[in-house]
């Protein structure tokens, strides 16, 4: 069972060459990767795009990621609507029964707000009632996932966690209009599954509202788990 504070090398998967290597340069535990250039550390000897996989996949389950992670596998992952209750053993993250207005309202400053804001926003699109999922993310719907891998889960379609450092929105890429409306969102990274924006001010909040609509309304059909979060 593998979360952030997990050694590198302790997980499944990960060999002793590319642990050593990312050890040398200060990583030692999974969460010490989150937002790491990965192209720089695929440069490292020793470090291959399966371990990049196997370490991103760790990442994203606990709402982090690498920046520029490697691609997924070619093979078909498959996310249909609706929760099944089948989930691997080591999924942590579920929904729970705390009010995601209440969360919000205990944020600090500025993710006080934004927090709010993002609330109208997901909740004009969807006309979902909104879940909290672990301590910091907020879903609407739900969804499950199967990767080629043979793992699977359950989450939630869209969503999005005011974070100290960047908010992450989750589930709004690989549908038709998602590469338009990202050209018109302003600054951004993009994650597996999600895309990390430092502040509201930043966009335009309107983009992003088309942009949640669009995700809702293509369905999880359209696109593979790494555009939804897989918890």
């Amino acid at each position: 069972m593998s979360d952030l504070r997990t050694p590198i090398g302790d997980v499944p998967g990960i060999g002793r060459p590319a642990a050593r290597a990312l050890s040398e340069h200060g990583l030692s535990t999974v969460g010490e990767l989150d937002g790491r250039s990965w192209p720089e550390l695929a440069a490292l000897h020793g470090v291959g795009p399966a371990a990049g996989r196997r370490l991103q996949r760790v990442l994203a389950e606990h709402g982090a990621s690498l920046q520029d992670p490697p691609a997924p596998q070619a093979h078909r992952d498959v996310i249909t609507q609706g929760a099944t209750g089948e989930n691997a053993k080591d999924i942590r993250t579920h929904a729970t029964a705390v009010d995601p207005a209440e969360y919000v309202d205990g944020l600090d400053g500025r993710r006080r707000a934004e927090g709010a804001q993002l609330l109208e926003i997901y909740d004009a699109a969807t006309g979902e009632r909104a879940v909290m999922w672990g301590p910091s993310m907020i879903g609407y719907g739900e969804v499950h996932y199967r990767y080629a891998t043979g793992r699977e889960g359950d989450t939630f379609q869209l969503g999005f966690s005011p974070r100290k450092a960047e908010l992450a929105l989750y589930g709004l890429q690989g549908f038709p209009r998602s590469e338009e409306l990202l050209d018109e969102l302003g600054p951004h990274r993009r994650g597996a599954g999600c895309l990390w924006v430092r502040s509201l001010a930043a966009i335009d909040v309107g983009v992003l509202a088309e942009l949640v609509a669009h995700a809702w309304r293509s369905g999880p059909d359209a696109t593979g788990p790494e555009g939804s979060a897989d918890s």
